[in-house]
């Protein structure tokens, strides 16, 4: 289920594999990989140096490869909603936005329908995010696929 722009091997033959309502985690610089392991799940590392690359440019890639249904992003534990956030929002116009809290965060992310881990080097805080892959409408407008 792909549109591509992509040409990274290893994300493609993961993405190739995702299908509706699987999720994809893109984790910002922070993220406590090893406290907060997940399952066998593939990792993609492109955190090569602070801010290199965001979670951002990653999402521009992304949304020309999958479908995206629905994004949930990272809060503080007070809920607060972050700068980050309204990038992403501005990047996928129109996807639906859930705010989950930092610790339950980490609990969703572990999620068994998460099926891609996408390490990110973004410095930014509360910058972690999971996408729901969606469905591909035909072209003509009948059936999902």
């Amino acid at each position: 289920m792909l549109f591509t722009t992509c040409i990274h091997p290893q994300l493609l033959g993961v993405l190739g594999t995702l299908g509706h309502g699987s999720w994809i985690l893109i984790s910002d610089g922070g993220y406590p990989h090893a406290t907060h392991p997940l399952r066998d799940v593939p990792k993609v590392y492109l955190n090569l140096a602070p801010d290199v690359l965001t979670i951002s440019q990653i999402l521009k890639v992304l949304k020309e490869t999958v479908p995206i249904e629905e994004a949930s992003v990272m809060t503080p534990p007070d809920g607060s909603r972050q700068p980050v956030h309204d990038d992403f929002r501005r990047i996928i116009p129109g996807t639906e936005f859930n705010y989950i809290q930092q610790f339950d965060f980490y609990e969703t992310a572990k999620s068994d329908n998460v099926g891609l881990v996408i390490a990110s080097g973004d410095s930014r805080n509360f910058a972690n995010l999971l996408l729901k892959v969606g469905f591909v409408r035909h072209p003509e407008g009948e059936g999902k696929y």
